[in-house]
């Protein structure tokens, strides 16, 4: 995981395309876990999608990969984030940024082990039709 610090400005400049928002599910996420559409466009063979995602207490997303990167920005709550080594990877309290990478050598969940809902604005850069995750079995980790 890494920092981004322009994640602000390209937010910013989706949103100016930005089409009527949607309501969508995190896949493949827990129980309340919600997500909706804010802006998405198509360059080349490239979507940019940027997604509000809310995680109540006591959720995550469930194991899952990417098939393109995504850059993300915790807006309320603190996201504990966890590598198929059921390793923590990071923690990201309210106004961290993350990024992570695409591919299915890199499984992982977003859990919030905290009190009050997690919010995160997150910019996926998906090959054009990709899905915005690809299920995976848990890898063996007992902390969900």
């Amino acid at each position: 995981m890494r920092t981004l610090s322009r994640l602000g400005a390209t937010g910013a400049a989706l949103a100016t395309l930005a089409l009527p928002a949607t309501a969508a599910h995190a896949t493949p996420g827990g129980p309340g876990v919600t997500a909706k559409i804010i802006a998405r466009t198509t360059v080349g063979d490239q979507d940019y999608i940027l997604r509000e995602i809310t995680i109540p207490p006591g959720q995550g997303t469930g194991w899952h990969y990417h098939d393109g990167t995504l850059y993300g920005f915790v807006k309320q709550g603190t996201l504990s984030h966890f590598g198929s080594d059921c390793a923590s990877d990071g923690v990201y309290p309210k106004g961290s940024s993350l990024t992570e990478p695409s591919g299915a050598d890199h499984v992982h969940i977003g859990v919030n082990r905290g009190t009050t809902d997690i919010v995160l604005d997150v910019l996926y850069v998906l090959p054009h039709g990709a899905p915005f995750a690809q299920d995976a079995p848990n890898p063996g980790c007992d902390f969900e």
